[in-house]
């Protein structure tokens, strides 16, 4: 049972290891997986820390074992449960952000056709951002509006825009604040042209994933059921502590990894599978 929990605790450290990119790494501009704080504000949870993330995984690691161990009193049946529950709020984060990206998909380009109508009904840059905040997809109005208020105490436009392209944390938004920017600091009559151009391009972009994503989502899902239901089987086994007592033997611990690595490698090669190409932040 110790050592159980001695290895349940080292794969948990490894988890976390994996998941935080090197600190000393240089930060590309395409090809680098986010941040964990990357990833949380692109999901909309900018206000909880890393550190609070990995603390949670610890924790239903920790809770997911007891539980566990407590029904079917075999440790590595229980460390492997664990082992998946230290991964379940990695995992509904990255679900949360994939939620909010395409939300926000659908949203960018109303986002962009106001900003187009303000500047071309005389409004300044600043001015336009901060009517976004009445006129905006409602979603995004609460952005805008510290936006406007950060303006109106500061007046630095510039440093308003890092701070707002900090808490959108969205690549479209990139693009669209660092040409008002360059729009800002260089001037030009172009500037609505390029507006209707990205907005006509976003919703073609948009109208497409749509379609893609609604293709492939039975294969997906029949795809992580196949995957699951060895292991939905396994926990429903743990009723009964006599049927799964044999897991604590070598042999059944080299089962349940050999399972949990085949597991792991189908479930990445799924992914990568159907993985549609997503826009990088490179403009941050």
């Amino acid at each position: 049972m110790t050592g159980a929990l001695l290895g349940l605790l080292v794969g948990i450290g490894v988890l976390m290891m994996w998941s935080v990119p090197a600190k000393t790494a240089p930060r590309s501009n395409a090809g680098k997986s986010s941040t964990t704080a990357d990833l949380l504000a692109q999901a909309g949870m900018a206000g909880v820390r890393p550190a609070q993330l990995y603390a949670m995984c610890a924790g239903a690691a920790f809770v997911v074992f007891i539980v566990v161990a407590g029904v079917s009193h075999t440790a590595s049946i229980a460390a492997a449960f664990a082992g998946f529950a230290a991964y379940a709020p990695l995992a509904l984060v990255k679900r949360r952000r994939a939620q909010r990206s395409a939300e926000l998909r659908a949203l960018w380009p109303d986002v962009v056709d106001n900003l187009g109508s303000g500047v071309r009904a005389g409004l300044s840059l600043p001015e336009a951002l901060a009517q976004l905040a009445v006129r905006g997809p409602e979603p995004l109005r609460a952005e805008f509006e510290r936006f406007a208020v950060d303006h109106r105490a500061t007046g630095r436009f510039g440093d308003c825009l890092d701070r707002l392209k900090a808490s959108l944390a969205d690549p479209v938004a990139d693009r669209i604040i660092e040409s008002l920017r360059l729009a800002r600091d260089v001037g030009g009559s172009d500037l609505g042209r390029l507006l209707r151009t990205l907005s006509q391009f976003l919703r073609d972009d948009a109208r497409t994933r749509a379609e893609i994503e609604t293709r492939q989502g039975w294969t997906v899902a029949a795809a992580r059921l196949a995957l699951g239901a060895p292991w939905f089987v396994l926990g429903a086994l743990c009723l009964r502590p006599q049927t799964v007592a044999a897991y604590d033997s070598a042999t059944g611990v080299a089962v349940l990894l050999g399972g949990a690595i085949v597991s792991f490698l189908a479930y990445r090669v799924m992914l990568l599978v159907a993985r549609l190409p997503g826009d990088v932040r490179v403009l941050r």
